[in-house]
Order: C-alpha cells, then sequence, then structure tokens
C-alpha cells in the first residue's frame, strides 16, 4: 500500500484517468464497430461517411494518449482499403 500522500494521490489520481481512458477507448470502437457494420451491408455512401466520423476520434485517442498513433494508422489504412473495396 502507499505510504507517502504523493503515492496515495497518485493512485487517486490514475483511478480518475483510467476511467476516463476507458471511455475513451470504447467510444472509439463504437466508432469502428459502426464503420465495419456498414461495409458488412455493403453501403459504400454509408460506410464512406462512418469511416469519415470514426477517423478523427480515433486520432484524437492518438493526442490524447490512449492509443498509439501506428495503430490507428493502421487500422485506419485496413479500413479505408476496405471501404474502398466496396464498388
Amino acid at each position: 500500500m502507499a505510504n507517502t500522500p504523493q503515492a496515495r494521490k497518485r493512485i487517486r489520481r490514475n483511478d480518475r484517468r483510467a476511467d476516463i481512458n476507458k471511455a475513451r477507448v470504447s467510444r472509439i470502437r463504437t466508432f469502428v464497430k459502426k464503420v465495419e457494420s456498414a461495409i458488412a451491408t455493403g453501403g459504400k455512401d454509408a460506410a464512406l461517411a462512418a469511416l469519415a466520423a470514426a477517423q478523427p476520434e480515433m486520432m484524437r485517442g492518438v493526442s490524447k494518449g490512449v492509443l498509439h498513433k501506428n495503430t490507428v494508422a493502421r487500422k485506419i489504412s485496413r479500413l479505408t482499403k476496405r471501404v474502398n473495396a466496396l464498388g
């Protein structure tokens, strides 16, 4: 258990940040699932709109530090490739 006041404060702060970061990642996953479901239904316009909404959300996750930039770049690239394959 933490002994110093600063260590106790860090534990409280880490718990708060973990909840916030968990919510951010969950929100990003929801946007990605919307893109994937639009791809599955085969509607290119809906998939493009969903992808356009998901990209800034994913990049926001990078800037907030909850996801790595290369991970997001890879996911956006793969989603874009799948959307473009719809014809």
